[in-house]
């Protein structure tokens, strides 16, 4: 494919030919990227990882990583505090924005599947220093989900008995979390195939049952339909009265969706360990986006039929700090309707969510610290991987980080909870934010560099105002999830640090870096888009699929391609 300033081929060994229509400091800035090409193109893989995921891994894992508890039980307390009419519109206004980062994250991935994806790219494509801030600060927001979801199982096993004692729940759950990522990559994946698999049917069982129950298909023969959309109505009110108080119950509920909504960087996470990357994952962000769109969408409108914003029994689980699935608005509606076994098939499942969540932030807090280490920003220990190509020091520091699940040990575990979702809220949309940035500068190189965004594995429809759609609205977001604190009477010093801590490590990080190494913001002609891009389409070229072994597994893959 030819265009006005760079000739892009995908053969195996491609050329790259600087046209005539570039300065001759663009000339040169190119023409050091072409003499990289041939050391590369023989290279059948970019670093010391495997790819060993399939199809199905890549689709399941995107799911699994982005539904742990909340969709199940805390997306109850947002009920609480704005109502249904707040929660749906919340959630599916910020499903849009996820829309746009995942466009983003998809075009760039699917160009350059390497490991830790868009953190190394915020260093290739913006500035050095920028990735070391945005690779730290998703680092930390990764391994500080892990002992969130461990503290999710210890309180959800505890739906059953007190009997058995936190610390024992911990340890089993970390030593399982241990043997699955330090054996090799096929056992992450094919655990999170089947956890994740788990996810989907229960909450396409929720959505049915929802309907089912609503129409008058349960045990009293009530046919509620919405009716507690008008008793006691849509829209809560939030801290004071009026349209005020109803404005911040939906800023509630949007601060809520924020965390509770994600899915492309867990896809893209995983682009360094896939199978024919450049088949498999535009097809992934394609389907994850959807299919999470609907379970969110789907499931916040769900909970607001099934409880009403006022609900006493939901109101008391969440102070009280009830076990398990207990606060969760479907357990609730179960019970008020007299359905006795249902409550407890929901809770297993919930559990299978947080471990199998518990199980995606390992892995992923692994191979972002391992992309960290590949471009000299984390000591070059963590770059050793395994024979079976398990960067195993990196997991090793993510559990000994996990550890800080034993807390709960001697503190109450809703306090426990709410210290990480606080702490890790404003790591999430910084994310975003990093890979909004990402993308925009990756857009004006392919403008500067005579690149047809039509010679893309994939191309994002809206770019790039889809793109600085997300980031503002990312952006915005960042600063406004603790807002509550400064309301009079809310001000609270640990809830201030933990939501504004990273909001402000990570300048700290950045001008650190910046000034130590003495980087610049990379200029859009001078941004190496073909570093690792020979290795990717020589591995793409050679690629031939393993058949499946069995009538199943060929089942599966077909369903999940």
């Amino acid at each position: 494919m030819a265009s006005s300033g760079v000739e892009y081929s995908t053969a195996s060994a491609p050329v790259y030919t600087v046209g005539n229509g570039l300065s001759d400091t663009e000339k040169i800035a190119l023409g050091r990227q072409d003499s990289r090409i041939e050391s590369l193109a023989i290279v059948g893989e970019t670093d010391g990882t495997h790819r060993k995921l399939k199809a199905r891994h890549i689709q399941l894992i995107g799911i699994g990583g982005t539904i742990g508890t909340a969709l199940y039980v805390q997306i109850g307390a947002a009920l609480l505090d704005g109502g249904p009419g707040s929660l749906f519109i919340a959630f599916s206004l910020w499903c849009t924005v996820i829309l746009a980062v995942t466009m983003c994250m998809a075009e760039m991935v699917s160009y350059l599947p390497i490991s830790s994806p868009f953190i190394r790219f915020a260093g290739r494509y913006v500035d050095e220093a920028f990735g070391f801030a945005a690779g730290w600060n998703f680092f930390i927001f990764e391994a500080m989900l892990v002992p969130f979801e461990v503290t999710a199982c210890n309180v959800v096993i505890h739906f059953w008995s007190d009997i058995v004692p936190a610390g024992a729940i911990i340890a089993i759950v970390l030593v399982l979390y241990a043997l699955i990522n330090l054996l090799a990559v096929e056992w992450y994946g094919e655990t999170e195939f089947w956890a994740a698999l788990g996810k989907v049917l229960l909450i396409v069982g929720l959505i049915i049952f929802t309907f089912v129950v609503m129409v008058g298909g349960n045990p009293l023969h009530d046919r509620f339909g919405f009716r507690y959309w008008y008793e006691p109505g849509s829209f809560a009110e939030y801290y004071t009265t009026g349209s005020l108080g109803r404005f911040q119950g939906f800023m509630q509920c949007l601060i809520r969706a924020a965390f509770t909504i994600a899915g492309p960087d867990y896809v893209s996470m995983a682009a360094g360990e896939a199978e024919n990357p450049r088949v498999v994952m535009p097809k992934a962000f394609n389907a994850v986006f959807y299919r999470l769109t609907t379970f969110f969408m789907l499931g916040s409108l769900c909970v607001g039929i099934l409880v009403p914003y006022n609900d006493a029994e939901m109101a008391r689980a969440f102070a009280d700090s009830a076990p398990g699935a207990a606060a969760s608005p479907y357990v609730v509606a179960m019970d008020r309707l007299n359905i006795p076994i249902l409550p407890h098939i929901v809770n297993a499942m919930v559990l299978t969510a947080a471990f199998s969540a518990g199980n995606s932030y390992v892995y992923c807090a692994s191979r972002s610290l391992y992309g960290l280490a590949l471009e000299g920003k984390a000591p070059k220990l963590f770059t050793k991987c395994t024979k079976t190509g398990v960067p195993v020091y990196c997991v090793t520091l993510v559990l000994l980080i996990a550890l800080l699940a034993f807390l709960q040990v001697s503190e109450n575990a809703a306090v426990v909870l709410n210290w990480f979702v606080s702490l890790v809220t404003a790591s999430q949309l910084i994310n975003f934010s990093v890979m909004c940035v990402t993308y925009i500068c990756f857009h004006r190189a392919l403008e500067a560099q005579g690149i047809s965004r039509d010679s893309l594995p994939y191309k994002g429809f809206l770019q790039p105002y889809a793109a600085y759609y997300a980031l503002f609205a990312t952006f915005v977001m960042t600063f406004v999830g603790g807002y509550t604190v400064f309301l009079p009477g809310k001000w609270d010093v640990p809830n201030f640090l933990f939501a504004y801590v990273m909001v402000a490590i990570c300048p700290i990080l950045f001008i650190g870096w910046k000034l130590v190494h003495k980087t610049r913001h990379c200029r859009p002609y001078e941004v190496d888009l073909l570093r690792d891009v020979a290795a990717v389409e020589d591995y793409t070229n050679k690629f031939v699929p393993a058949p499946p072994r069995n009538s199943f597994a060929k089942w599966f893959n077909w369903l999940f391609s």
